[in-house]
């Protein structure tokens, strides 16, 4: 067995794919990979572009469009069936945006090697300019969910600070709650005959639950931040940005599957009844934005 698989599920990202896969190969040190690619019927010319330019890499050619939690599923039941049952030790979820350094790969496995506690781990991401990209959230709650439908920064600017973890000190490794998707690297050691991703959740939430599920029922595992690698994020969206891009309604429904698995019934009860209000007004501010551009 290889030291690490390496998924990436990539949707019309032929550019941001090519590059990725182009610095994934280029990486140094003495460790082994496979590098498996879930392409989700794009249109772009990103599967002929991966057979002719990386045929190292197994591809996954969908011909229809699934969600992110479902494809990674298959992607590792395939990599099991390829194994005879087996998979690496390590498992990294690599979003096609992210551009590793050359030795991010071998000094984050490195980390993780001295940390066999840690079940889940985030590294240092960076954008264009250099600044770093918050990656570390604590778990969602109802607080927070609420100020970020009814919009409630324009009012309390910082009520979505400890949420989204403003004071983080990114050049120290810290133990967290969960971490962003883009780099997210799993001790499979940790994970035997654990589920892997909920495929009920659309967007965002599939993280943050397995992290959330990895504390409640595993004990010996931990989910952390490290700096002891880096990446460059080409596209380097924060959440806020996603949220507004993002359908909407995705949201919803896996922010409610969220707190009606993990939180209590009235929760899930609140946010299930404010929603429409929030998608009326975020209508309206749509239909105004329009008109004026027009």
């Amino acid at each position: 067995m290889v030291d690490l698989n390496i998924i990436i599920y990539s949707n019309n990202n032929k550019e941001n794919l090519q590059r990725c896969l182009q610095m994934i190969y280029a990486s140094k040190g003495n460790f082994s990979f496979d590098v498996f690619v879930f392409d989700n019927n794009s249109d772009d010319g990103s599967v002929e572009m991966v057979q002719l330019d990386f045929p190292k890499a197994t591809l996954i050619a969908s011909k229809e469009k699934i969600g992110y939690a479902k494809a990674n599923n298959q992607v590792v039941m395939e990599i099991m069936r390829i194994n005879s049952g087996k998979i690496s030790k390590y498992l990294l979820f690599l979003n096609p945006d992210l551009e590793v350094r050359s030795n991010t790969l071998v000094s984050v496995l490195k980390w993780m090697e001295d940390h066999p506690s840690v079940g889940v781990a985030g590294c240092h991401v960076i954008d264009l300019e250099g600044k770093t990209v918050p990656t570390v959230r604590r778990f969602p709650t109802i607080k927070d969910q609420l100020a970020l439908l009814l919009d409630l920064r324009k009012i309390f600017p910082g009520v979505l600070d400890e949420y989204r973890q403003v004071n983080f000190d990114y050049n120290r490794e810290k133990q967290v709650s969960s971490i962003r998707g883009g780099f997210f690297l799993m001790n499979t050691l940790a994970f035997k005959n654990r589920p892997m991703f909920e495929e009920d959740y659309s967007f965002w939430f599939e993280k943050v639950d397995f992290c959330r599920h990895l504390y409640k029922y595993n004990d010996s595992a931990e989910v952390w931040y490290t700096p002891a690698g880096e990446c460059l994020d080409h596209v380097g969206e924060n959440f806020e940005q996603l949220l507004q891009e993002a359908p909407k309604k995705k949201y919803r429904d896996s922010q409610l599957i969220y707190f009606k698995k993990w939180k209590p019934y009235w929760q899930y009860l609140v946010l299930k009844m404010i929603w429409p209000i929030s998608l009326y007004f975020a209508t309206k501010i749509e239909s105004k934005t329009k008109a004026k551009d027009e």
